[in-house]
């Protein structure tokens, strides 16, 4: 998934190239990574993205194809959701400041720009706009 976080990479693919289930699959690499595939494929999406805003001038059209979205609209809105600045945003402040990041490994570079997805999207735009959801039934029995 790492290598080609543009592809699809539905559960049952994954499941099916792994030979377990997608329910087992699904689980086990939530385990493992702590968060489900499709968070995990976004926040690698997110990542490239942003790295080829840094440090490249291809329009964010070509940019978004290339980490793996069919959409403009849906990268933009997400890439906003995820990092909290547009794409435009993003690659105007990372260009105007000065970078002494030569030296810096690669690895320690994406460790420490990776988007922080422990929730999943929807619920972070629904928490960033106020509006709860009514939890459960959870009342209390006396």
């Amino acid at each position: 998934m790492d290598a080609a976080s543009h592809e699809a990479w539905p559960v049952q693919r994954l499941a099916r190239v792994s030979h377990v289930s997608a329910a087992h699959f699904a689980r086990a690499f939530k385990d493992a990574f702590g968060v489900p595939p499709h968070r995990y494929l976004l926040t690698r999406r997110i990542e490239r993205a942003a790295a080829l805003l840094r440090d490249t001038d291809l329009p964010i059209l070509d940019i978004a194809l290339q980490a793996g979205w069919n959409s403009l609209g849906t990268f933009g809105r997400t890439f906003r959701d995820v990092t909290g600045e547009s794409p435009r945003e993003l690659r105007a402040r990372e260009q105007a400041a000065p970078h002494a990041l030569d030296r810096v490994p690669g690895c320690f570079l994406s460790a420490a720009a990776r988007p922080d997805l422990t929730i999943a999207v929807s619920e972070k735009r629904r928490r960033d706009a106020g509006d709860t959801l009514a939890a459960p039934n959870n009342k209390e029995t006396p």
